[in-house]
């Protein structure tokens, strides 16, 4: 990768462009909602069941709907403006969240209502992802496009530390409190999408065909290196992701209460938005590859600590390594798929690309919910630690080409 300029020189050089500020600006937004009604959603359903196996059900309905719809959203994207589906998308995320305002006030809210609210958000998310995807690369120059992932993912980083924080608080008033807040930050991310102007793509509308629909997946294919880094990071994540069970450690394990669990939730958030500041300064200039492979086998060990932990300022370091070791992770990963990526396929990699952050983060939490009601959540959360650790080594082997990524921009 070239060098990297210094923050300031990298904050001026992305944000200059008033469509990258706006759309930065939504992409915070939206999941600054997000992250709060999870931190609801995850302590309202495993205080109504005590089952950990429902907050996995959680992860898997909103999986499903990416899944059904990976091939058709990425068409979609590709052959339509991407900002009006984008656009879309979010106002299904909008009026989802304010249907579990409305239930909540209502007295009416149950699992089954919530699994049904957290599928309609995760049909949205399968438009929301490859859109977003597609659209940032038309906010900027291509010289600055590492400059803008490194800080889209840090805004991404922002939200994620102080949505859960915030919804914890906010959970003090009610459930109520944080989905009507989140309504309105959705609300404010519509709008701000609108406002947005991205540099126009040239498209060539396709007729929906199987062959169409599936040049994004063939073009994963045929980049190993991209495959290497999209399946690993997917099956680290599946086995050695913990987040679906911080409800059980914040009430049974730690003892620190919904106020707790929210700063649980930002812990991974804020170790990742530190080493999203230090790549946006110093960069990742050479053996891109090797330190992706580190990476992952650091979130693995980070993950097993954690699992360990019965003390919550150790747990809470243990999730700050998780988040500052998954970082690295994505960001080589994002960085070679947006340079990658002919204009034209974008919205298709992308969908495929969503399909694989999905399974690992909400099939992820199925996952861990179906092992922590069979072994108990502490060595669910060690066993999947352990998982992720020997994963590298074994990709490490399986593709040569991500172990030989040196230099990610001007390879």
């Amino acid at each position: 990768m070239t060098s990297v300029p210094a923050a300031g020189d990298s904050f001026r050089s992305a944000f200059r462009h008033r469509a990258f500020a706006l759309f930065w600006c939504a992409r915070v937004c939206s999941m600054l909602a997000i992250q709060m009604q999870v931190v609801a959603v995850g302590w309202q359903v495993y205080a109504m069941t005590d089952n950990p196996l429902d907050l996995g059900l959680v992860g898997l309905f909103q999986f499903l709907p990416t899944l059904a719809l990976v091939l058709v959203a990425g068409h979609v994207v590709d052959n339509n403006d991407r900002k009006t589906v984008l656009c879309g998308a979010l106002s299904v995320e909008m009026a989802a969240v304010a249907s579990l305002f409305l239930l909540t006030m209502a007295g009416a809210l149950s699992p089954h209502a919530i699994f049904a609210v957290v599928a309609l958000i995760g049909l949205a998310k399968s438009f929301e992802g490859p859109a977003n995807q597609a659209i940032l690369s038309a906010t900027v120059p291509l010289e600055d496009l590492p400059n803008a992932v490194a800080w889209q993912s840090s805004g991404v980083q922002v939200a994620q530390i102080s949505g859960p924080a915030l919804g914890g608080l906010l959970y003090i008033a009610g459930p109520a409190a944080v989905y009507g807040v989140s309504t309105a930050m959705l609300v404010l991310s519509v709008l701000l999408i609108a406002a947005c102007r991205p540099r126009p793509v040239t498209m060539t509308r396709r007729a929906m065909s199987l062959s169409s629909m599936l040049a994004g997946a063939a073009f994963i294919r045929s980049r190993p290196e991209i495959l290497g880094a999209i399946s690993l990071d997917l099956f680290a994540v599946l086995l050695g992701g913990a987040t679906a069970l911080l409800p059980i450690y914040a009430r049974d394990v730690l003892f620190v209460g919904p106020w707790g669990l929210g700063l649980l939730r930002s812990a991974p958030a804020l170790g990742a938005l530190a080493m999203a500041m230090v790549i946006t300064r110093w960069g990742v200039k050479r053996h891109a590859g090797r330190w992706m492979l580190i990476a992952v086998a650091g979130f693995g060990g980070a993950t097993i600590a954690f699992g360990l932990s019965t003390d919550p300022v150790l747990s809470f370091i243990a999730l700050l390594a998780v988040g500052a070791t998954d970082q690295v992770s994505m960001f080589v990963r994002q960085t070679l798929i947006q340079l990658s990526t002919p204009d034209e396929m974008r919205g298709r990699v992308g969908a495929v690309t969503s399909l694989f952050i999905g399974a690992s983060n909400q099939l992820g939490e199925f996952e861990s919910g179906s092992v922590a009601a069979m072994v108990g959540a502490v060595p669910a959360v060690v066993l999947g630690g352990v998982g992720a650790v020997g994963l590298a080594g074994l990709w490490a082997a399986m593709f040569p080409a991500l172990r030989r990524v040196d230099r990610l921009l001007g390879r």
